[in-house]
Order: C-alpha cells, then structure tokens, then sequence
C-alpha cells in the first residue's frame, strides 16, 4: 500500500515538473517586445543655443571680459547710428558690418543690431554728416536739461525718402545672412526707442510716417526676424500685427526713476495690454535688457528673484546686461543660473519608443515625449533627426516630419496683485507627444547600429540645438542604443 502511494506521488512530481518544463518552454518560445522605450535622463546644464539666451553688448563674448566662463552666449547685440552705417550718401559701409559679422561668427554668435537716428548726446548726433548736405531736414532738440541736440526731421518727405531707401539697400544685402539673428525695428526716437520722452520741443514722426518706417522694415527684410521697441503703442500694434516680436530695454527698473512710477510696474504692464501683445510671444520673441545693469538692482535692494521671474512670465527670450560685470554677492551666480536655466526653449525629450528592428526600403515608426521647460518656444523649425551609424563606418541622417517651433512652454497669470507681490516660478510646458514615420534607405546595409537623436538646421542635417538631457556626444546628438536593419537585397 505504501509503495502504491510513493508510486502515485512520484508519478504527480513528475507531471508537475513536464508541465512546468512545457510552460517554461512555451513562455521562452514567446517573441521579444517589437518595441524599445528609451527613458532619456534630464539635465541642469545652462545650454548654448541658437536664438535664445545672454547677449552680449558691442563685443563677441571672447572679447568680453565681464563675461564669466560658466555663462554661454550666442548672440552679439550692438546698435549703431544711421551714419555709422551710412557715413557717405548711397554707401552703406558694408566692409564694416561685414567685418563685425566676421568676428561675430568666429567667436560662434550670430549679430543683432539696431539702426539709430536720434541721439541724446550733444555734438555726436546719429545721423549721418552729409544729411543736411543734400537737402536733408536737422532739427534742433532738447532732452532733460540739454538744448540744441540735432536730429533729422522724419516728416520732411525728402529725409524720409533717404531713409527709407537706406532700410531698402541694408535689407537687400543682409536679409537672410546666417550670421544675423535678427533686427530692432528701431531708427525712430530717442535711441530709436520709439518714443521722445522728456523733450519740449521734440515730436514724434507722424502716423502714417511711422507706418511706412515699419512698412520698409518688413518690406526689407522677409527673412530675418524683427523686434519692435515697446516704446510707441500704436506703432507697437502695428509692427507686431506685421509679425514683429518686442524688446524692452528697462527690466529691473524698479523705481530708480521716480518713487511714484517704475518701468516694471506701470510702464510694462500698460504698454503691453494697451498695444494687443499680451499673447505676441507665442509666435515672436521678446528681448530684455536690464536697466543700468544688474549691480544696481543689487545696490538698491531690489530682489533678483522677483526680476527674473518677471521676465520669464512675459516669455523673454534674450537677455542683454550691456556687458557690464555681474553684481557681487553668494546669492548672485544661483539665482542668475536658475534665471538661464529657464530663459528661452529648454528641450527635454522624455521618452522615445522605437522598433528593434528596422528594414531597409520600408517606413519605421518612433514615438516621442517632448516637454519645453523653458520660457518661450523655439521660433524656428528645427526639425527632429535621427543617426543610424555602424562600427564600419557606415552613417545614415534620417529627418522625420517633426518640427520643434509649436512646443509651449508652461505660463502664469500676470500682472495680478499676487503678481505685483512676487512673481510665480514659471511651469514647464505641457507634454508634447509626437509620433514620428522615418524612411529606411533601400541600400542600408544590414546589420547592428546604433540609433542617436538630434535637432538639425532647417536646411542641413547638422544638429544646431543642446537638448536638456545628458548623453551629447561630441558632434551633437543623444546615443539611444542599438537598433537592427535588415535587408534582403533587391528582390526578381
């Protein structure tokens, strides 16, 4: 009996032992996920990158020496006076502005500049010597306690007509050049600020005036994008239903100027909700330049917190401190890193899920999580590519159909009591996802790669963008892992 019970048990240990050996077989049989999701590690590196960021202020930043190391930098801002750029009638001095772009590209920034026409400087007026000359209209203005500025009468027809036809020939030539990140619509005004406060006697151009300086801007340049002063409102409704963004060049003043006004709390707010721009940024940048420099804000007590957080609500973009040096203080570099950290787009790819295998001639689908971090989107269609590379040597760029110029970045209410208290740390943009249809080369070798991630130029297949993760390599792309290609040749 006992040996008929041992007999039973033995024979269910065995059964149980063939069953399991079947499932482990049949589990082991099952094919592998066709699919691998990448998780792709953030970063809080200050990044460098094109159209965005510090500026800085009539020097490249290898020539600027209050520029610190840990700061990047791809723009050069200068602005000159119309006879700078024109010191003899009908001959823009495009040897110098040339050599500028030179320098600018060696030292990799792109330029930004500002033409002027009414200075506030006596005996070194903005616009060129010859005006008068040739039948040109000069005024002569007051600003403040000073008489006798001389400036050129923009509605006299015949000054006009010079002018406009400068704007003509400098489009002609620079409209498009790739070392030029963009314009201020400037010329008009004190500055060419679009405004011609504290004179008695000085005015600005008439409206229609106004309208044809903004008319020939846009008219000259088609390619290259134009910031408007935010100085004027009507002339800033105007430029921007043009397609202009706007510049602001007294953020940080915070009642340095009157104890009963400020730039940041009544002239902004003001200019920006009477003028229509509130929502401009979504599809124009904006450009900040600090007030003095930031060592005033310091010096009067005002907080940095407060500033920058301001200025990342309104959806800045650049940011020029006239290169001046930064304030002292402990305090000072953190709160200006997590200033940079945050100013302009700030690409963060989540996730990206691509097939384990690839073939050759046929389409692949990825899918992607992007999120923009930072406080303005791109403007610019880069676009999303791709790099198969293989141990030989092989390398093939595959650009897909996602641009990257639509990915908001996240927003708060302004210019609300609780605004005015303290400005709200900016949100990060809501999550993009993308899918993305590659086409395979029908002459891809088969074999293993490896799959990078990129965002390349409009017109190349170089990456131009620092996203906010980790794992760049040397020429710019992000190592996803290892993909397989396969091809059977060309079929009878």
């Amino acid at each position: 009996m006992k040996s008929l019970r041992k007999s039973r048990c033995l024979l269910m240990l065995l059964g149980w032992v063939l069953c399991s050996w079947l499932l482990g077989t049949a589990r082991s049989a099952e094919p592998a996920s066709p699919s691998v999701t990448v998780a792709l590690e953030e970063t809080d590196e200050l990044l460098a990158n094109p159209g965005m960021g510090w500026q800085t202020f009539h020097r490249t930043r290898d020539a600027d020496k209050s520029l610190p190391d840990w700061i990047p930098s791809t723009v050069h801002y200068a602005r000159w006076g119309w006879g700078v750029l024109e010191p003899e009638q009908g001959k823009i001095d495009y040897a110098f502005l040339d050599g500028v772009l030179e320098q600018t590209r060696r030292a990799g920034q792109q330029l930004a500049f500002r033409v002027m026409c009414c200075s506030t400087s006596p005996g070194r007026p903005y616009h060129p010597a010859w005006l008068k000359d040739v039948g040109g209209a000069v005024l002569a203005a007051d600003y403040s306690n000073q008489q006798g500025l001389l400036i050129p009468d923009l509605d006299d027809p015949f000054t006009l007509e010079l002018h406009l036809d400068f704007i003509k020939r400098l489009g002609a030539r620079y409209d498009g050049h790739s070392d030029i990140d963009h314009l201020d619509l400037g010329t008009v005004g004190w500055w060419g600020e679009w405004h011609m406060s504290s004179s008695k006697s000085a005015k600005m151009p008439s409206a229609d005036n106004c309208k044809k300086i903004i008319d020939a801007y846009h008219a000259a340049f088609t390619k290259t994008p134009l910031l408007m002063l935010i100085g004027g409102r009507e002339c800033l409704t105007y430029a921007a239903r043009r397609g202009a963004g706007w510049r602001a060049d007294c953020l940080g003043d915070m009642g340095g100027f009157s104890k009963t006004w400020c730039h940041m709390c009544d002239a902004y707010p003001s200019l920006v909700r009477e003028a229509g721009v509130d929502n401009l940024w979504k599809t124009a940048p904006v450009a900040w330049e600090t007030c003095w420099d930031m060592r005033r804000w310091v010096q009067e007590g005002w907080s940095l917190r407060f500033i920058f957080n301001y200025a990342l609500a309104l959806h800045g973009s650049y940011l020029n401190n006239k290169s001046a040096p930064l304030p002292e203080g402990e305090s000072v570099r953190p709160e200006v890193e997590r200033f940079l950290r945050r100013l302009g787009y700030r690409l963060v790819l989540r996730e990206l899920t691509h097939p384990r295998t690839l073939r050759a001639g046929e389409p692949a689908v990825l899918g992607m999580k992007w999120q923009n971090v930072g406080s303005a989107p791109c403007y610019r269609p880069y676009r999303v590519a791709y790099r198969l590379a293989n141990t030989t040597g092989y390398q093939a760029v595959l650009v897909g159909g996602t641009t990257v110029e639509k990915w908001m970045p996240g927003s708060v209410e302004t210019f609300t009591d609780a605004f005015f208290e303290q400005p709200a740390d900016l949100p990060p943009g809501p999550m993009v996802e993308v899918s993305d249809r590659l086409n395979v080369p029908a002459d891809t070798p088969a074999g293993r790669y490896s799959l990078a991630v990129g965002v390349v130029g409009r017109d190349n297949d170089r990456p131009v963008v620092r996203l906010a993760i980790k794992g760049r390599d040397k020429d710019g792309w992000y190592p996803l892992g290892e993909i397989t290609v396969l091809n059977q040749g060309p079929q009878p």
